[in-house]
């Protein structure tokens, strides 16, 4: 691939998620209008994270480590038949898998919750006693009821994505979430309106809510329906019709499945951290797992759009290579790739380091979620914003090892990601419990009660990135001895976003509005504005693929 195609596939990759993930804040931002942080939030979390370990585990990053390089690898030596028998028995595979999945999910959806929810257990004798007017558990159950069968639909559109990807399509299926969470965001709102508290939540009671939360478990279903389905005439056309099979002699299954094993082995240890951080949270004082998911989609937002836009478009083309040229490419596109998501994940660090505040009054704009509410999604973001920088590119290392056909290094570095952010995570948890919002940041409406445990939790997380990134690097070196990561680069970046957030937050200090979204209109945007023309006035070159090549001869 020369240079004019290099990042065309990246900046489609980043344009689609950045459209997804910008439905996905206004899912979000409905969501807190319409529940805060509170019960409903908590069941929402826990109900949605339960099903979504499927998804996970057979999705895109399963489908990327075992599915893509050996696509890839056929359709580059011109055998487009058996990569179509190739492609019909994984798509027959999955679809048998997840069947089976979802029924008994949602047949065992009670012990399921009453394992990953246990904390919730406890909440019949409080309703009982008029301590807590919300049943978590019960209403948990019923949610992932509702909202397991999205999983199966979810794993075919990662399926396809894996499709369009190796024939270098790459906007439609980071596109198609965008249905998803409008489905979502268009049934809550739906509800709100003809139930008449759309402008005006506060007056909702907990009927109402109800009735809420599980519009948005039916909206999640319909969603997950029609983001498959947007992606299939694609895939059909490009592979000249669908040949679906469950057999396991067809050329390039037993290879796929080999590598698949110790790519599920290292989602499952990711995804029991993930767990591991929700049954935590639900020990906590009430709020704490809906900080955690609030917090954890802005986190999201930079590492999902740059980071994995970035990882997701190199690894087709170095899964065309064999194992030799694929390892002579890795140096001169790894520190390509590794600039050119640094671009954004720096600035994106500072800015919520110094600026969190602002971005979470802006999403959450009120409604339901008070500056209690705020504060503490605010430092929960801090806690997850230390390890970005580690999260992004731990990404691309991944990526790297999936293309040289090992799956196996990065699942043993994941468990012990996992157990640093064990270790790490409890003893914090339970000291910042201790500390109420209101007290540390002097709230004055602080009739919620919550505490600063789950940023315990976000700062064993970030603890737990820095470790893996450090194994991931150490091993992937002994593969690929002229490996270097841009160090200095990203210093520099960071140094530069530093430089341009002065003029911003002296801004942000004199401005004389009292209404946090509207600081966040103006403040944000004279952040962002700064530290492009400086980046413009020192002719970075990672401009070249975010901005296009607005400078010739750059």
């Amino acid at each position: 691939m020369n240079e004019k195609t290099r990042p065309s596939g990246a900046r489609f990759v980043a344009l689609g998620i950045l459209a997804s993930r910008i439905f996905g804040l206004l899912r979000q931002t409905a969501i807190g209008w319409f529940f805060a942080l509170g019960p409903h939030a908590d069941v929402l979390t826990n109900a949605f994270r339960a099903p979504n370990v499927l998804q996970n585990l057979l999705g895109e990053q399963a489908l990327s480590a075992s599915f893509i390089p050996v696509y890839s690898r056929m359709l580059a030596a011109g055998r487009h038949r058996e990569a179509g028998r190739f492609a019909g028995a994984i798509f027959g595979l999955l679809v048998a898998a997840v069947s089976l999945l979802v029924l008994l999910g949602i047949v065992f959806a009670r012990p399921i919750v009453s394992l990953l929810a246990a904390g919730f257990r406890g909440d019949a004798q409080l309703v009982a006693a008029g301590e807590l007017d919300v049943n978590r558990l019960e209403l948990t159950v019923t949610a992932v009821r509702i909202i397991f069968p999205m999983t199966g639909f979810l794993v075919l559109a990662a399926w396809a994505l894996g499709v369009l990807n190796s024939h270098r399509r790459f906007l439609l299926p980071y596109l198609a979430p965008v249905i998803w969470n409008s489905a979502i965001l268009a049934a809550l709102c739906l509800l709100a309106w003809q139930t008449g508290f759309l402008t005006t939540p506060t007056d909702a009671g907990l009927a109402e809510r109800e009735s809420w939360l599980f519009a948005v478990c039916f909206g999640a279903l319909l969603g997950g329906g029609l983001q498959f389905a947007v992606q299939l005439p694609l895939v059909l056309r490009l592979m000249g019709g669908l040949r679906v099979s469950l057999s396991l002699r067809v050329a390039g299954v037993r290879e796929a499945l080999v590598a698949l094993g110790p790519a599920l082995i290292g989602r499952g240890v990711v995804q029991l951290s993930l767990y591991l951080d929700l049954f935590l949270a639900n020990w906590l004082k009430t709020g704490a797992a809906g900080a955690i998911g609030f917090a954890g989609v802005l986190f999201n937002l930079p590492l999902g759009v740059f980071g994995m836009s970035v990882a997701a478009a190199e690894l087709p083309e170095l899964s065309r290579s064999s194992r030799t040229e694929a390892g002579a490419r890795i140096p001169d596109r790894l520190e390509w790739a590794l600039r050119q998501s640094a671009f954004v994940i720096c600035p994106a660090v500072v800015g919520y380091l110094v600026f969190g505040f602002l971005v979470v009054g802006l999403i959450y704009p009120g409604g339901q979620f008070t500056v209690e509410d705020n504060w503490l999604v605010y430092t929960v973001l801090c806690g997850y914003t230390l390890g970005l920088i580690a999260s992004a590119v731990s990404r691309i290392l991944q990526n790297t090892f999936f293309a040289l056909r090992d799956t196996r290094t990065p699942a043993k570095i994941a468990a012990v990601r996992v157990a640093a952010s064990a270790l790490v995570g409890v003893g914090l948890m339970l000291w910042l419990d201790r500390f109420s919002v209101a007290r540390i940041f002097g709230v004055e409406d602080a009739s919620k009660g919550l505490h600063l445990g789950a940023l315990g939790l976000s700062l064993a997380a970030a603890t737990a990135a820095w470790a893996e990134l450090v194994l991931l690097r150490r091993a992937l070196g002994r593969r690929v001895p002229e490996l270097k990561l841009p160090v200095g680069a990203i210093l520099k970046l960071l140094l530069l976003a530093a430089l341009t957030a002065v003029p911003a937050l002296v801004l942000w200090y004199v401005l004389p509005i009292s209404s946090v979204p509207l600081q966040a209109l103006v403040v944000l945007p004279c952040y962002a504005l700064s530290y492009l023309g400086l980046a413009w006035w020192r002719r970075l070159p990672e401009l070249d693929l975010w901005l296009g090549r607005l400078r010739r001869g750059s």
